[in-house]
């Protein structure tokens, strides 16, 4: 093996736990804080590599010179500029293989209209082309119209055509995409002779863009005319049949018609023929689960080792909705996958180890949770996880932690997932506050709040607000209450700071009461009194709570006067503890004159 020497190399090196992802790591000052920046700066890296492509691709001649020693060919921009001219098989051929739609379905008509005759295989190559990209531009083409838009000088900027977006889902793009009577359809027409590859090609373009309706007339037209369809035009029509059919058991009809053809035309399914039809059986209710061990028997007996993406449509099946069934499933398919390392072989793979968690959570199973962990660290099976799903895994891992492990194995996991693995969300901070609540280690609070001010989410109301209530419930050491007081400290700063681009956070009148309550156990009663002000100046009324604990700060400081003043706030407010805050009064030394 070619890369021994650096798997052994890499297998010495073990992940830092303070550190970003590695992809961050060329520029400190771009290393993410949050879920957000994280997405946000590895989309712009990808921008950045496709933004070099498109360069090199467009300005070839400003990339003629190899400076490599040795030169490597396979890393030299390729050509992408026609190098044959005039009317011809040859050049339309060529205009094919640089994927150059328009150019090659105008060359095509031009051959025609010429009595130029075209061979099939060419003509089935154009029609694979056109399927492919459902009759529009290929990128490439796409950003050479857009630099002409751009480069027209006189043009009325209103005019210009918007950048078109290049990466779109099948089913948002099928309106756009493939229209009535398109170049593929017309071309297909006029063939003088089709065979069952023109037929197949026809079927998988209008299931890729979303006319099932078409695709499935198109099939019967095949049959009609006494041809084989192939495997990957079955893989199409299978995973077309919830288009084609509404109720569950129709669809289910459906997808074993095409299975008894294929077995008629000799045609041997693959494991995408098994995963699509488990796709299809995910949209068929309870057939789906009553048919789906019978689709992985038959697996099974054929000799096709499942795929992530099998197991993840049987898992949608089972473990779907509201209605969760036992742990069973899921516990023969972690058996399964814990002992193999993986290679891709379906574009849903990578769903597998999101959706396994989420079925972790929602059975609560921490034990099938770690599990999942063990085979998700098998071989090279962590390459499944992008840096999106990556950090989806890991949330809902540890929301799962926090709710059944103890805290001090929540916390080992906390100090060894962020940053490097995943960013914790908002939930995940307020699961882990909930955590800290139920073991009573609430003095461990100030240390998440940094973590919250690392990750942006001071501007949080409802973290702020748990937080609060859980610092100012019950008395703790004086230690501890100057440690929250410093918290409360810097939620008032976030509350008074003001940007242009930001508005101003608004206090609610519980967060005014803990702020109040927590600098009055610290005996800062300046500043607790600087809070009390602002119940009056908001128009809200303060608790009881808050209103005992600064006179007992008063108390302990000797300052009737801050008392005395605290009865004439509570006096204007009409407070009706008014009496009993008087009564208490008894408690300090007062002068004749504040008497």
């Amino acid at each position: 093996d070619k890369l021994a020497v650096l798997q052994t190399l890499a297998s010495t090196v073990k992940r830092d736990p303070t550190a970003a992802h590695y992809m961050f790591q060329d520029d400190p000052f771009l290393i993410p804080r949050n879920a957000s920046s994280s997405r946000l700066f590895s989309l712009s890296k990808e921008s950045g590599r496709n933004a070099a492509k498109y360069i090199i691709k467009n300005f070839p001649q400003y990339f003629d010179k190899t400076f490599a020693e040795p030169n490597i060919p396979c890393l030299m921009p390729e050509t992408l500029t026609p190098q044959i001219e005039g009317v011809s098989e040859e050049a339309l051929k060529e205009r094919i293989h640089l994927r150059r739609v328009k150019e090659s379905v105008d060359l095509y008509d031009q051959l025609v209209q010429a009595g130029t005759p075209v061979s099939l295989e060419t003509t089935n190559s154009l029609l694979d082309l056109l399927c492919f990209y459902g009759d529009a531009e290929s990128t490439l083409e796409k950003e050479e119209e857009e630099n002409k838009d751009l480069e027209e000088p006189e043009a009325n900027p209103s005019e210009q055509k918007a950048p078109k977006r290049h990466l779109q889902r099948a089913s948002q793009s099928a309106g756009s995409r493939w229209k009535e009577n398109n170049n593929a359809e017309r071309i297909f027409k006029i063939m003088p002779e089709r065979n069952a590859h023109s037929y197949c090609t026809l079927i998988r373009g209008m299931v890729k863009h979303g006319v099932a309706a078409k695709a499935y007339d198109m099939y019967t037209d095949l049959l009609n005319e006494r041809h084989k369809a192939d495997v990957h035009t079955f893989n199409a029509l299978i995973a077309a049949v919830p288009y084609l059919k509404d109720r569950f058991l129709e669809r289910w009809e459906l997808a074993k018609v095409f299975l008894n053809h294929m077995a008629q035309q000799d045609v041997q399914p693959n494991l995408l023929t098994f995963n699509a039809l488990l796709k299809t059986l995910r949209k068929c209710g309870g057939v789906g689960r009553s048919m789906s061990l019978l689709v992985i028997k038959e697996m099974e007996a054929l000799d096709i080792e499942p795929s992530l993406a099998t197991y993840d449509h049987l898992l949608s099946i089972f473990y779907r909705g509201a209605d969760f069934h036992s742990s069973g499933i899921i516990s023969e398919v972690l058996n399964a996958v814990e002992k193999r390392s993986f290679t891709p072989q379906d574009p849903d793979d990578v769903n597998f180890f999101a959706t396994a968690m989420q079925a972790c959570c929602d059975l609560k199973d921490i034990k099938l949770a770690y599990q999942l962990n063990k085979a998700m660290e098998t071989g090279d099976n962590w390459k499944f996880l992008d840096v999106d799903r990556l950090n989806s895994y890991w949330s809902k891992f540890f929301s799962l932690l926090c709710m059944m492990e103890q805290l001090d194995v929540v916390l080992k996991w906390y100090k060894e997932m962020s940053p490097s693995l995943f960013y914790p969300t908002p939930k995940n901070i307020l699961d882990l506050l909930q955590a800290l609540d139920a073991a009573n280690q609430l003095e461990v609070i100030p240390s998440v709040w940094e973590d919250m001010k690392q990750l942006g989410f001071t501007r949080r109301q409802d973290l702020m607000e748990e937080m609060l209530s859980l610092m100012s419930r019950e008395q703790h050491p004086q230690e501890i209450q100057l440690e929250f007081a410093k918290c409360a400290e810097d939620i008032k700063a976030v509350h008074e700071q003001t940007g242009r681009e930001q508005a101003p956070l608004e206090w609610t009148g519980s967060a005014l009461g803990h702020v109040a309550v927590l600098f009055a156990r610290a005996g800062r009663i300046q500043d607790a009194w600087s809070m009390l002000e602002r119940f009056q100046r908001i128009n809200r009324i303060p608790t009881n709570q808050v209103l005992d604990e600064f006179l007992n700060c008063a108390k302990q400081a000797s300052c009737p006067e801050e008392a005395i003043k605290l009865v004439k706030l509570a006096a204007s407010l009409g407070l009706p503890s008014l009496h009993r805050l008087k009564s208490r009064m008894e408690e300090f030394e007062l002068s004749e004159e504040q008497k």
